[in-house]
């Protein structure tokens, strides 16, 4: 018998990698949809169901699959799968959760260096003919070393951000109230027990938790009052963790040196957006010093491929009856 596959959005053909995984026991439909909406009649009859990130997947489409054994959600995050009902209905959720880690942290890492040491500010400025041509056009620029690098998220991704940091000289400590002890000892951090003591004389702010009820705009107006000033905040994790609308005005009172965000609330933004139109604006303090990609860093050639081979690798597993991996609800 063979089995139906359903890959719902973002990849396309070929389907080399599926293909080679998978094609000797299953049909593989690319759905290359943008909506749950497009899904209606691609998606009933699949045994099982992979899923990127262009849209939630939702109980209506849930409710559809009739004979579906398993989903997986290629990448780290889950909050696009309505992953109780998927219980209610017997269907195992998966995700990837391995397959960028390194990419992601160095992307990370990537965005501090660039704000902390005034790499795209000096060039922005430069660019636009703004300010004397020299350093101390944006002086003060600090040593990192033995300056606070702080977490929030010590999963495989926060860790391997908290080992990157550890390399530059760094102080590093997280805040992760679900993690259980030890982990800091193996890996030689410290732990904060709450965000106060996270943010307490942190050099930078790096998220790196998944998006919760618990999480959302966890990084907000106050708690960003509660940095030292001129601090930096980087977001490669959810777009909802962090309050965007709180970023301009920070960065506009100095609260905030700046900020690098790889992740939105919505992607792509509505250009009405007030984080982007500070962004776009010379006159405010956040054209030069807020950096902005478009849910880039998890991307590499690489990375790419580990996600897609580690997807259809789950379903594989899945459709054998073998025990299952990374199940998220």
């Amino acid at each position: 018998m063979r089995h139906r596959v359903v890959i719902t959005d973002f990849v396309t053909t070929p389907l080399t990698i599926e293909e080679y995984i998978l094609g000797d026991m299953a049909d593989i439909v690319a759905a290359n949809a943008f909506s749950e909406s497009e899904l209606v009649g691609l998606i009933e009859a699949a045994d099982a169901v992979m899923i990127y990130h262009s849209f939630n997947v939702t109980r209506a489409t849930l409710s559809s699959l009739k004979h579906c054994k398993v989903i997986v959600r290629c990448g780290v995050g889950f909050d696009n799968v309505d992953r109780e009902f998927a219980r209610s209905r017997g269907i195992p959720v998966l995700n990837v959760p391995d397959y960028g880690t390194e990419d992601v942290a160095d992307h990370a890492i990537g965005m501090f260096l660039t704000l902390a040491r005034a790499i795209s500010l000096q060039n922005s400025r430069l660019r636009a003919k703004i300010g004397r041509w020299s350093y101390d056009e944006v002086a003060p620029i600090h040593r990192l070393r033995g300056r606070k690098f702080a977490i929030i998220g010590l999963g495989r991704i926060g860790t391997a951000t908290a080992l990157r940091a550890k390399a530059l000289g760094m102080d590093v400590v997280f805040y992760d109230p679900y993690l259980p002890d030890g982990r800091d000892k193996a890996i030689g951090v410290a732990r904060a027990e709450s965000i106060a003591e996270l943010f307490d004389n942190a050099t930078v702010v790096s998220v790196h938790c998944p998006l919760s009820d618990e999480t959302k705009h966890m990084v907000n107006a106050k708690s960003l009052a509660l940095l030292p000033k001129g601090a930096f905040l980087v977001n490669t994790a959810r777009g909802d963790v962090v309050d965007t609308s709180a970023i301009p005005g920070a960065i506009a009172s100095g609260q905030l040196a700046g900020a690098a965000l790889d992740v939105l609330p919505q992607e792509p933004p509505d250009d009405n957006d007030p984080l982007l139109v500070a962004w776009r604006d010379p006159s405010h303090l956040a054209h030069h010093r807020l950096i902005i990609n478009p849910h880039a860093a998890f991307y590499t050639v690489e990375g790419f491929d580990d996600m897609r081979t580690k997807g259809a690798q789950a379903v594989r597993r899945a459709l054998q009856g073998l025990p299952l991996r990374n199940v998220v609800n």
